[in-house]
């Protein structure tokens, strides 16, 4: 019987939704809007495992490198594959030289035929990009005609930059590094993952909460829109004969109508945003539309939820509210909020992480229960607060201009109204500034400071044996935007032919070159150095004994065979103070001025060439890699850098900056339809005021007070919160607390920025809303 009377209230309430006239549709309409951007979220963010997964696919299927010594015998069904990676203006570009050796060479996905020597397939992306004004530096270095594009089947994202090129005599290139032979694409090794350690995994747990949390609220308060004049119809029905008690269920009926109305706006969004998403890039991360498949678990999660939410919120949100047949009791002045159970909140959400404090990534997995459940806690305990926070200081707020007293005034009736508005805002900021604490925290576990003297060179390039050293170093020196060249040639030296006792380095440049890595006595072409000095070198001063005979390149037993070029220690031989050189080493073994080292040697060294470029110049990089290219076409020139970052701990920071920016963008468009609904409950009021004189001015300034003060305490609130939280996070991972203050104030900022553009945006409304025709009644 009470399920059925349920059920007939229920549905009495959506049906009054949507027969209610203008206004009833108007107020679903808005729900349904605000619900629809929270769901497109969440299945947008359900949706993210299968796209990762579906990556993760595509990247094995068009696996081809081994990595190894070549094993695969030339036949039929071979296809030599010589990688041409390269870097475009700090994009990825996927370059892959196939040559097949049968009729039955297999070809890469979403490749329908080889293309020949001098031809490519590209991806629609590098074809618009090379097709552009943009792609000019690009164009020099893959000179190929493209015959074709690649399908989506090889590719992982819409937006990745790869193409093939038809190559040619590639065999006597083929060492399963640069150049492989395979039977089969996918057949490429794929080693085994470390796996993620407990603080990595923390991570990921409270970028999903923090991230989620903010939707949540939306949602719940997108149910309340129009809560003010629904009331105000609800009263009518207890004219009718209705008790209380079915006046909230026929409310609920209504906030569950546009609820459900918000899912199917919600799969129209998402399926909106998928198709948008295969069209953008962020942060170099992109996807196909086909890629983003919610899981059906939890799209029917999503489904069930937000209705029974939507239901469960309006009971909640009528209990301080009486429904009268005369009226709505709520212009009346509210009950005093109370504060100790909203304090039970934050409170529960510290006791439930506290037991984890100091554990650290050694003691064992995190809780991840415990963990949730405290972050949540923590982040709705802002939702809690807020509406308190405002309430106490409003009531203290004094006299002031006309628009300060309006606001003020207005804030003072329904700050609880106000304070929804802006508790979306205030959760993303909280946890925005306790992940950007945390990050900041465990960053140093994550990334490991390099060596190399930025100072001296910013770009290493490995010139092979077979190109003379001397006229790369001329070409780079010849390029734009270089400004100075260190050139190398590298090596080995051993006492034995094959399996030396003792090995040490070879290093062959001019003089100039040779004091970058040691302080040199004198120096002169024909001079040969013994290092002293080098870093854990102790075979060195063994093998300079005068007359010694020393054999360069030596070889080994695991398959390396050297070119083994003797050479006798001459007796001139000089001593040399290793100096830490621009990879930050001091290195050890021999140093040798070109015309010392015997002419049969110099196949069996490596160049190595250093630069050092005016980042003035534009596009400096790019210059360099087309003359690499040119040199090598297999050559990927090294950029260094300050520091490493672990790829893990990138990819959780990367997906943490997709995230945000989704979330933003909820957020602000969330916000401009509560201003609006704001605005609408409002017209009559705002219409009277204009006909009785009040400037535009007046009215506009006391909307923007409105907003400003609920998001100023909602940001400082939030700031305390976000604070607090981070804190006890990085107490959890036992790193020292540190607070980067300008990453806090950045934050803050960007909430601060983003309720700034939905005030400028609600702003033209506001104004046709002022017109005196606004009283007239149909």
């Amino acid at each position: 019987m009470r399920v059925r009377q349920w059920s007939r209230d229920l549905g009495m309430g959506a049906k009054f939704a949507f027969t209610g006239g203008r206004e009833g549709w108007s107020r679903v309409l808005l729900t349904a809007v605000g619900v629809g951007l929270g769901v497109a979220l969440l299945l947008l963010t359900t949706a993210i495992p299968s796209a990762l997964a579906a990556r993760d696919d595509r990247a094995h299927a068009r696996g081809d490198f081994t990595y190894s010594e070549m094993k695969t015998p030339k036949g039929d069904n071979t296809v030599l594959v010589g990688k041409v990676d390269t870097t475009y203006r700090q994009r990825d570009v996927r370059g892959r030289e196939l040559q097949p050796e049968g009729v039955r060479a297999p070809l890469p996905p979403g490749v329908t035929k080889f293309p020949e020597p001098g031809e490519m397939v590209v991806s629609p992306a590098l074809k618009e990009l090379l097709e552009s004004g943009d792609g000019k530096l690009l164009r020099e270095r893959v000179p190929y005609r493209v015959v074709g594009t690649i399908g989506e089947s090889g590719l992982i994202g819409s937006q990745e930059l790869a193409y093939y090129t038809g190559g040619k005599q590639l065999a006597s290139k083929a060492d399963g590094g640069r150049v492989a032979r395979i039977t089969d694409f996918s057949e490429g090794e794929t080693y085994p993952s470390d796996g993620l350690d407990p603080v990595l995994i923390l991570l990921i747990l409270v970028v999903f909460v923090v991230l989620l949390t903010p939707v949540a609220i939306f949602i719940a308060a997108a149910v309340r829109f129009g809560g003010e004049r629904r009331d105000r119809r609800l009263a009518a029905l207890r004219l009718v004969g209705s008790d209380s008690h079915m006046t909230r269920r026929i409310a609920a009926g209504e906030a569950l109508a546009g609820s459900a109305l918000g899912l199917v706006f919600g799969a129209a969004f998402f399926l909106v945003g998928r198709e948008i998403a295969g069209s953008v890039e962020f942060f170099g991360v992109s996807v196909f539309p086909s890629y983003l498949n919610p899981s059906p678990a939890l799209a029917a999660l999503v489904a069930v939820t937000v209705p029974v939410a939507a239901v469960l919120v309006t009971l909640f949100a009528l209990r301080r509210v009486v429904i009268e047949p005369l009226g709505v009791v709520r212009t009346a002045k509210p009950a005093r909020r109370r504060l100790w159970w909203r304090l039970l909140l934050p409170l529960g959400g510290l006791a439930m992480l506290y037991p984890m404090m100091g554990q650290g990534k050694n003691n064992g997995e995190f809780n991840e229960y415990l963990v949730t459940g405290g972050v949540v806690l923590l982040l709705i305990g802002v939702t809690a607060l807020l509406p308190w926070i405002v309430d106490a200081v409003v009531a203290r707020l004094g006299s002031g201009s006309v628009s300060w007293q309006l606001a003020v005034r207005r804030l003072q009736l329904s700050g609880g109204t106000a304070a929804r508005m802006v508790n979306g805002i205030a959760v993303a900021v909280a946890g925005a500034i306790a992940l950007q604490m945390l990050f900041s925290g465990v960053q140093s576990q994550y990334t490991e400071p390099s060596p190399q003297d930025l100072s001296r060179a910013q770009m290493q390039v490995t010139v092979p044996s077979a190109t003379p050293l001397a006229s790369a170093a001329e070409q780079f020196t010849r390029t734009k935007g270089v400004r100075d060249v260190m050139a190398f040639s590298e090596g080995w030296l051993g006492d034995r032919r094959k399996d030396p006792n003792r090995s040490s380095s070879v290093a062959v440049g001019d003089c100039a070159a040779l004091r970058e890595v040691a302080a040199l006595p004198s120096c002169r072409d024909g001079d040969v150095f013994a290092l002293q000095g080098g870093e854990y070198d102790t075979d060195t001063p063994k093998l300079a004994d005068s007359g010694r005979t020393l054999y360069i390149d030596p070889g080994y037993d695991d398959g390396e065979r050297g070119k083994q070029v003797a050479w006798t220690v001459p007796r001139a031989l000089k001593q040399a103070e290793s100096r830490t050189d621009p990879t930050g080493t001091k290195r050890g073994g021999f140093l040798f001025t070109p015309s010392a080292l015997p002419a049969k040697a110099g196949p069996a060294l490596r160049g190595q060439v250093y630069l050092k470029l005016d980042s003035s110049v534009p596009d400096v990089y790019d210059l360099v890699r087309n003359t690499a290219a040119k040199i090598d076409r297999y050559g990927d020139p090294m950029v260094w850098t300050s520091g490493e970052r672990s790829d893990a701990y990138s990819s959780i920071r990367t997906g943490l900056f997709v995230g945000a920016a989704c979330v933003l963008a909820l957020i602000g468009a969330s916000l401009l339809v509560s201003q609006l609904e704001q605005l609408r409950e409002r017209k009559r009021l705002l219409s009277a005021l204009v006909a009785f004189g009040t400037r535009r001015r007046t009215l506009s300034l006391s909307v923007l007070w409105q907003t400003a003060v609920p998001v100023g305490l909602g940001l400082a609130l939030s700031a305390v919160v976000g604070l607090t939280l981070g804190t006890v996070l990085l107490k959890m991972t036992d790193v020292p607390v540190s607070v980067d203050w300008a990453s806090v104030l950045s934050m803050t900022g960007i909430g601060a920025l983003v309720v700034l553009a939905v005030t400028l945006l609600s702003l033209p409304p506001l104004l046709r809303m002022m017109r005196p025709d606004g009283l007239r009644t149909e």
